[in-house]
């Protein structure tokens, strides 16, 4: 490598670095690993990346060296010695905010568009995620998401309606956006090591439907959701309008929340957007 950098286990070593259960937190030493999810977004040199939770900069290092400018936020401020190294070993390329993600808005931090990829700590990730997929405007500045997530909220972005992962987190991933599991990561990648498996999704946006409020088909996938073992005309009767929507679309009242597809969502939003 041309930026001499020690081995990640050397820096957390170095600096008394223990991840902590409070931050969610789990590292990854593998830097052959690394390097093939900094390559999940495609070509990075040059581009705007924001990551989320760098921890050590396991992840960090390798989009550095895939040629991004990389904008980091970190809440753990004993980080901030190890991440300011990769700071001197990469001129220009990194920005590093300690802070709190969830309050910070990435459109401050970025003059054009930008990429996510983030190992995300566990506790605020899904969290981050609908917020990112969230808003009115559309398509996003971000231009894609790499993120880490447990295997099983990963599976639950790209279920398909019928399956027992099906839920909100679904519809609100796939109605106007691509997600797809990149590649799955072994817990004992980490250390420690989770008790659970991970998972790669990679987002992209598509197109919005026309005429629809997200705000709207937040709410109608929040009703639906909330009670998904009732059927529609239970869960959906708190949100005026909605079962005389059902009615002009022709969707029966007596069908469950997660038998509906992706489509059956947006045209239900659609008509309370009107």
């Amino acid at each position: 490598m041309t930026d001499n950098l020690p081995p990640l286990r050397d820096i957390v070593n170095r600096h008394g670095l223990i991840a902590t259960k409070a931050l969610g937190q789990n590292f990854l030493f593998d830097e052959q690993l690394l390097s093939r999810i900094a390559t999940v977004p495609g070509k990075l040199k040059g581009e705007n990346v924001l990551e989320v939770g760098p921890g050590p900069g396991g992840l960090t290092r390798a989009l550095l060296r895939a040629g991004a400018n990389v904008t980091a936020i970190e809440m753990d401020k004993r980080c901030m010695p190890a991440l300011a190294e990769l700071s001197e070993a990469f001129p220009d390329q990194l920005t590093v905010i300690q802070g709190d993600a969830t309050k910070i808005a990435p459109e401050t931090l970025f003059n054009g568009p930008w990429h996510v990829a983030a190992n995300l700590p566990y506790n605020v990730g899904t969290m981050l995620f609908t917020g990112w997929l969230s808003g009115q405007s559309w398509p996003p500045q971000w231009k894609s998401l790499t993120l880490m997530f447990q295997q099983e909220v990963a599976e639950r972005i790209i279920a398909a309606p019928g399956s027992d992962a099906y839920g909100r987190l679904a519809v609100l991933a796939q109605w106007r956006s691509v997600p797809r599991i990149a590649m799955k990561v072994h817990r004992s990648a980490f250390t420690p090591p989770p008790k659970v498996m991970s998972a790669i999704i990679h987002v992209e946006p598509a197109a919005m439907p026309e005429g629809v409020s997200a705000r709207m088909l937040e709410r109608v996938t929040e009703a639906a959701f909330g009670q998904r073992r009732k059927m529609l005309r239970q869960s959906l009767k708190g949100l005026p309008g909605a079962i005389d929507a059902l009615e002009v679309l022709g969707i029966d009242s007596q069908r469950r929340a997660e038998t509906l597809d992706v489509a059956e969502f947006v045209s239900i939003a659609r008509v309370l957007t009107k």
